[in-house]
C-alpha cells in the first residue's frame, strides 16, 4: 500500500494536548445542532446531508489528490467502508429516525451514549481494558447526559423499527471507531481518508436525496450559514480531530469527550436561539465533567 506512515506522537510529552483535542472535538461534535437548525427549515434532511457531504468531499478533494501520498485503490476500499458507516449509516439512520417521527431528545439521548459502546467494545477487540475508576467515571458521565437530556425526553409515536434504527446507527458508528483504531494499515492523512469518507456518503445520500426529489440546493440565506457551518466546524473541526485523536489515544478516552456534546449543545441553544437554559442541565454538564475527567484520567 501507499499509504503514509508517521511517527508516532509521544503524547506524555505534550500533556496539553490532550485537553486542546478534546476541546476541540466537544466544540465540533456539538455544533451540528446549529447548522441542522439553521438549514433544516429550507430542505429535507437527506437532501441536507447530500449537500454538506458532497461539499466538504469536494473541498478535500484537491489536497487529497495532490498534497498527499499516493492513493491505492486498495486503500480507497478499505475507506470506503469507513465512509458508509461512520457517514452515511451513522448519520443517515439518525436523520431516518426524526423523520419518523422518533422525539429528538430520545434520538440525541441515544446517540450520545455512543461512548458507552465504544468502551464495551474496546476491550474484546483492541485489548484496551477499562479500570475501575474510568467505569466509574462512564457511569457519573451517563448520569449527567441523562439529567441533561431529562426535560426533553419522550417516548413518541414512531414505528418500532424507528426506535430499533437509532441504536443501531449509534452501535455501526461505535463499531467503525474500534475498527479504525485496530485498521493500522490506514495511515494515509486524515484529510485523505475524510475526504474519501464524505464523498462516498454524499453518493449515498445523494441517491436518497434524488428519490425525494431534486437535488438543487435551496438558495437561502439560512441554508447557506448552515451550509458553511456544517462543513466547516461540525464535519472538518469534528471528524479530523476524531479520527486524528483515535490514533494518538485509546478510543474510550476519545469517545468519553462526546458525553458533553449534549450540555455544550444546550449552551449553542442559549446562546445562539435564546433557547433556555435551566438549572437541571447546568447540574447535568458538572455532573458530565466529572464523569469525562474520571475516564480520561483512568
Amino acid at each position: 500500500m501507499s499509504e503514509a506512515t508517521s511517527a508516532p506522537v509521544d503524547t506524555s510529552r505534550h500533556p496539553l494536548l490532550w485537553p486542546l483535542l478534546a476541546t476541540l472535538l466537544i466544540i465540533g461534535w456539538s455544533s451540528g445542532f446549529v447548522g441542522i437548525r439553521y438549514a433544516n427549515q429550507e430542505a429535507s434532511v437527506m437532501l441536507l446531508l447530500f449537500w454538506r457531504t458532497l461539499l466538504s468531499g469536494l473541498i478535500l478533494l484537491p489536497f487529497a489528490l495532490f498534497m498527499g501520498p499516493g492513493i491505492s485503490m486498495r486503500a480507497v476500499r478499505d475507506q470506503a467502508l469507513f465512509g458508509i458507516m461512520a457517514v452515511f449509516l451513522y448519520l443517515g439512520g439518525f436523520a431516518l429516525a426524526i423523520e419518523q417521527k422518533v422525539p429528538t431528545g430520545l434520538v440525541a439521548l441515544i446517540a450520545d451514549l455512543l461512548p458507552l459502546a465504544i468502551a464495551a467494545l474496546s476491550q474484546p477487540v483492541l485489548g484496551e481494558r477499562l479500570t475501575a475508576r474510568q467505569w466509574q467515571g462512564t457511569a457519573i458521565a451517563v448520569a449527567g447526559v441523562l439529567i441533561v437530556s431529562f426535560d426533553s425526553l419522550s417516548l413518541g409515536t414512531a414505528p418500532i423499527w424507528a426506535y430499533g434504527l437509532t441504536v443501531g446507527s449509534m452501535l455501526v458508528f461505535a463499531a467503525a471507531s474500534v475498527l479504525y483504531r485496530r485498521h493500522e494499515r490506514s495511515r494515509m492523512p486524515v484529510y485523505q481518508s475524510l475526504c474519501i469518507h464524505t464523498l462516498v456518503g454524499s453518493v449515498l445520500f445523494g441517491l436518497c436525496a434524488s428519490a425525494q426529489g431534486s437535488l438543487a440546493p435551496p438558495m437561502t440565506r439560512d441554508f447557506a450559514i448552515g451550509m458553511v457551518w456544517l462543513v466547516l466546524i461540525a464535519t472538518f473541526l469534528a471528524y479530523a480531530v476524531y479520527y486524528t485523536s483515535l490514533r494518538l489515544f485509546p478510543v474510550a478516552k476519545v469517545s468519553s469527550a462526546i458525553y458533553l456534546s449534549p450540555p455544550v449543545t444546550m449552551i449553542w441553544a442559549w446562546l445562539l436561539f435564546s433557547e433556555p437554559l435551566t438549572l437541571g442541565m447546568i447540574a447535568g454538564l458538572l455532573v458530565t465533567l466529572v464523569g469525562v475527567w474520571m475516564t480520561s484520567r483512568g
